[in-house]
């Protein structure tokens, strides 16, 4: 189970540890829209743009534009998978607000934390989807040892994992091309040891889980926030309240099949299970998709936004397909029941984000004229 977490709100405080009927299990988002108030008058009839992007295998570039995607290839054979990244660029921009209410940038919320999130120092790439069970299959396949995932199949979301074993799959990406692996993890990938502060990253201040040369790794809380939520109009601290890039309450599922949503999420129904990774309505300003809605997920950084002890509690972020619209804004942060990174739930996958790739000069010009060929499905829909 998953406990939501808003530091302020119109409400007062609200306490993941802390629901209404005084159980300690209970997950608190069940009743997440009674302690915070929703205005369904809020929500706008939208504009619906589905991109199916062809992109040219195996090129990279010599900078992080916003709007470049690059495509990564793992494996061979039956065991092969690709996974897209989006280029987040803009490097140097400042945090979002603090609390639950924060106006900067037209929007209503903040960041849901005491210190500011989203601020990002350099360049990186942020994975277009969520990690799929297919590939935690194949991964698999190809020798990966002591992860399980298997609550959703196919091109579903890889959930049930703990944060641990994310880590392992990250580890196995890096390994596979020669790079180092980004976490010190045990043989059964249940306990991680803190890299020296010579071995640990630094950009953006020290990261004692991250190792400083690691090419994949999970994304923590300022980059996955960057990510969903930043406008993408420079080095601004301009965010949107939604990951779909607007402050209009976005349209979730409404009925059983529904087909029209700008992100997965129990608007007027629960359909129960997560969309497969590739349907999962709207991206943000930066091309990622699905980081509102369908499954909550993992970050790296520690839910005290210090990654100083290897057993705390990790954020985890976006919602999922049983929440309400309340889940998805940029102010609600939320850590998993267990309080620790061996808790897992079908509820909660994870997302790779890398560092920003470096090419030859001739192959970025290549890539630039044939890379991104996209055909625009628009289609209106107005909200119920």
């Amino acid at each position: 189970m998953v406990a939501a977490t808003v530091e302020q709100s119109s409400c007062g405080p609200l306490h993941g540890k802390e629901p209404s009927d005084g159980k300690q299990n209970e997950p608190i988002i069940r009743h997440a829209a009674e302690m915070v108030r929703v205005e369904p008058a809020m929500k706008k009839p939208a504009m619906k743009t589905t991109a199916l992007c062809a992109v040219a295998l195996g090129v990279s570039f010599t900078s992080v534009h916003a709007g470049l995607i690059t495509t990564d290839n793992f494996g061979s054979g039956g065991n092969a998978f690709s996974i897209q990244f989006a280029a987040v660029g803009n490097a140097g921009n400042a945090n979002d607000g603090t609390g639950a209410s924060y106006t900067t940038g037209g929007g209503l919320y903040g960041s849901g934390t005491t210190f500011g999130l989203g601020g990002v120092s350099y360049g990186y790439r942020m994975g277009v989807v969520e990690v799929s069970q297919d590939w935690i299959t194949k991964a698999t396949n190809l020798g990966m040892t002591n992860v399980t995932a298997g609550a959703w199949s196919a091109n579903r979301s890889a959930a049930n994992m703990t944060w641990y074993e994310a880590a392992a799959f990250v580890n196995t990406l890096n390994t596979s091309k020669g790079h180092q692996a980004a976490y010190q993890l045990n043989g059964t990938n249940t306990a991680l040891t803190l890299w020296t502060s010579g071995q640990a990253w630094q950009a953006g201040g020290e990261n004692l889980y991250r190792h400083k040369d690691a090419y994949y790794f999970l994304p923590n809380e300022n980059e996955w926030y960057k990510a969903a939520y930043h406008k993408n109009d420079g080095v601004t601290a301009n965010y949107w309240d939604y990951a779909t890039g607007t402050n209009s309450i976005p349209d979730g599922i409404d009925f059983s099949g529904d087909t029209a949503f700008d992100a997965v999420f129990r608007d007027t129904f629960n359909q129960g299970s997560p969309n497969e990774v590739t349907n999962v309505g709207l991206a943000s300003a930066y091309g990622t998709m699905g980081q509102n809605g369908n499954v909550w997920e993992w970050n790296e950084s520690a839910f005290d936004g210090i990654n100083d002890s290897s057993s705390e509690r990790r954020a985890v972020r976006g919602g999922a397909w049983d929440g309400p619209e309340l889940i998805l804004r940029s102010s609600i942060r939320n850590f998993v029941d267990g309080d620790s990174p061996s808790s897992s739930d079908n509820l909660v996958g994870f997302r790779v984000a890398s560092v920003a790739s470096v090419p030859e000069p001739s192959a970025a010009l290549f890539g630039f004229g044939l890379s991104l060929m996209c055909v625009l499905r628009r289609r209106r829909h107005s909200s119920l």
